[in-house]
C-alpha cells in the first residue's frame, strides 16, 4: 500500500522545510556555545599600522648603540624623549614614521648610519565612564570590545542604561551609540549612560 502522504508535494515541502529549520537551529545553537557568528570577531592592533598617542610605551632600539636605546614613553606633548636628540613627534604617526624621524634626528650629527627598530611594549590606556561600579582607565588589551571594557569597570550600575553605550574615539571631538561588541581600541572613552525609570 502506498503512503498518500509521500506522493503529496505539498507536504514534501513541508517536510524538507522542517528539516532546513532544524538544521539550521542546530548550527545556530553550535555557534553560540563555542562563540561563533553569535559574537563580532574582535579586532586586533597591528602594531605597524597603529597610529601613536600619549600614554603609549614604546621600546627603542638603535643597532650597536645601548646607550640610545631602551624604554620610552610617548610624553603628553607628543613626544618621545630619546637619549641625545631629545623630543622626536610622535603622537599620530606609525612606528614606522617615528622610526625615520629617529634615524634622521641620529644621522644629523650623532650617527653616520643609525638602524632604529621601534615596538610598542604597552598601548595607551583606554577610558569607562558614567553608570558602571569602577568608572577610571584602565590598561588596553589587544582584542577588547565594549561588553570586556564594562566588566572591567565593575559591571552596570543598577541605573544603567543597558542599551545606552556612547563611545568617543581617541582624536575624536563627536560620540557614538555603540552596542557591546564593538572593538574598543587605545585612547577610547567608553561611556554608560543612565537609564530614565
Amino acid at each position: 500500500m502506498t503512503d498518500s502522504h509521500s506522493e503529496n508535494p505539498s507536504h514534501r515541502s513541508k517536510q524538507v522545510m522542517i528539516w532546513l529549520a532544524h538544521g539550521v537551529l542546530a548550527l545556530w545553537l553550535a555557534a553560540c556555545s563555542s562563540g561563533g557568528p553569535a559574537q563580532s570577531t574582535p579586532v586586533t592592533l597591528d602594531s605597524r599600522e597603529y597610529r601613536l598617542g600619549v600614554g603609549d610605551m614604546l621600546r627603542v632600539t638603535v643597532y650597536n648603540e645601548p646607550n640610545l636605546s631602551g624604554e620610552f614613553q610617548v610624553a603628553s606633548t607628543g613626544d618621545v624623549n630619546l637619549p641625545q636628540i631629545g623630543g622626536v613627534p610622535a603622537e599620530g604617526r606609525t612606528v614606522s614614521e617615528l622610526e625615520d624621524s629617529a634615524e634622521e634626528k641620529l644621522r644629523e650629527g650623532y650617527l653616520k648610519s643609525p638602524n632604529v627598530t621601534i615596538e610598542v611594549l604597552n598601548f595607551r590606556p583606554f577610558y569607562i565612564l558614567g553608570e558602571v561600579n569602577a568608572p577610571g582607565s584602565y590598561p588596553y588589551v589587544n582584542g577588547m570590545t565594549i561588553l570586556n571594557a564594562i566588566a572591567l569597570g565593575g559591571g552596570f550600575t543598577y541605573r544603567a542604561s543597558q542599551d545606552t553605550v556612547l563611545l568617543k574615539r581617541a582624536g575624536s571631538e563627536s560620540e557614538i551609540s555603540v552596542s557591546v561588541d564593538t572593538p574598543v581600541l587605545p585612547g577610547d572613552v567608553v561611556t554608560v549612560e543612565e537609564r530614565f525609570f
